[in-house]
């Protein structure tokens, strides 16, 4: 497998791309930090992957997509697949009170992620194949009090994928939305862990198995996918009045 990741400092991206290696796959990293992108790239050669390429940038800069596909798809010979896995939470009660911070909730989870994606599907256009995968949030099915910035950011993305999938189908490319519940990250460290917390290399594997069956979408762990359904279920006039 070729694989360019987007966010590849994430935990769950790490996690993807350590597996990756260990079946000598060859992976392009885009990070933001540079220290960081450069140990995980000396990290997966020591796991076995075939090749490992890097490059630095932040994942708003827009301008700088296409060349990082192309850098991609230049060092590994081609691209597999195309993983975004970046983003951030924010704090919902900050985010009420500052637009600047909620203008950036938006821009890193759902404009930056969704011009990726678009510029991956540009390239795969191209040969006619190819899947791109897009780590959202179950937060995204439905908005609730607690993180409705971060969920509507993820909830528009969703949809983006759903209409990049569509148009995409019949040219044998494959969207994937990767829908996580809680995973235990340092994106999440700050809130109260419970046996609802999945550890990154699960979640990982998750991925990896729903890239190889070319899956649409995936909740992870797959129980998300009840509880997701139970909770859209419930009727707007009973759901307004939970506190979630």
């Amino acid at each position: 497998m070729k694989m360019a990741i987007f966010g590849a400092t994430s935990a769950i991206a790490e996690a993807v791309a350590r597996q990756v290696a260990e079946h000598h796959g060859e992976i392009f990293l885009v990070g933001r930090n540079k220290d960081s992108v450069e140990i995980i790239s000396q990290d997966l050669i020591v796991r076995g992957a075939r090749r490992v390429g890097h490059a630095v940038g932040d994942l708003t800069h827009r301008e700088k997509y296409s060349e990082w596909i192309e850098a991609a798809a230049l060092f590994m010979k081609g691209i597999d697949v195309v993983l975004v896995a970046h983003g951030i939470l924010g704090e919902q009660r900050e985010l009420e009170k500052n637009p600047d911070l909620a203008f950036d909730v938006f821009n890193v989870n759902f404009m930056s992620a969704a011009l990726i994606a678009e510029t991956a599907a540009q390239y795969f256009e191209r040969g006619r194949r190819g899947t791109i995968a897009v780590i959202g949030s179950v937060a995204g099915d439905r908005g609730r009090q607690s993180n409705y910035y971060y969920g509507a950011a993820k909830g528009g993305l969703d949809i983006f994928l759903q209409g990049l999938r569509n148009r995409l189908y019949p040219l044998g490319i494959s969207v994937l939305t990767i829908k996580p519940g809680f995973v235990a990250t340092p994106m999440t460290a700050h809130l109260k862990q419970s046996f609802l917390f999945a550890k990154p290399d699960k979640v990982a594997s998750g991925i990896l198995k729903a890239i190889h069956h070319e899956k649409s979408i995936v909740y992870l762990p797959s129980f998300w996918r009840w509880i997701m359904c139970i909770i859209k279920s419930i009727p707007e006039f009973i759901f307004k009045r939970m506190k979630l």
